[in-house]
């Protein structure tokens, strides 16, 4: 299986368990690893036979921006199905970045990573 990965995809979102986190936002950040065969398309030369990682960015950056959810996990979850409805990606992992968290001691970051397939 080849990937196709996109890193460090940002925009904010409205998710979050807490008033606060709904009201004002926060950015969050997603990497994905696309599995797919790009034969078909290195084959030919075509676009139309891999995955458009162009637009795949700009669906999650709306999945991020969009309707909210209380958990990344949900988050992730719906990032992973944007993905796999292109007909190309077999598989996906999807890391979820909430990096302003509001937790109370020092952190750099929270994660959550999800792998799903079409099997």
């Amino acid at each position: 299986m080849d990937r196709v990965a996109l890193r460090g995809l940002t925009a904010r979102g409205h998710h979050g368990v807490f008033s606060q986190e709904r009201e004002r936002g926060q950015t969050f950040v997603v990497d994905l690893d696309m599995g797919l065969d790009t034969r078909p398309a290195a084959t030919g030369d075509d676009l139309s036979r891999t995955v458009h990682y162009g637009v795949v960015a700009e669906e999650v950056a709306a999945v991020l921006a969009g309707e909210p959810v209380d958990l990344i996990e949900t988050l992730a979850q719906r990032i992973a199905d944007t993905c796999l409805r292109h007909d190309a990606v077999q598989e996906v992992e999807v890391v979820v970045h909430k990096p302003e968290a509001p937790i109370t001691v020092p952190f750099e970051d929270v994660t959550i990573t999800i792998k799903r397939s079409r099997a």
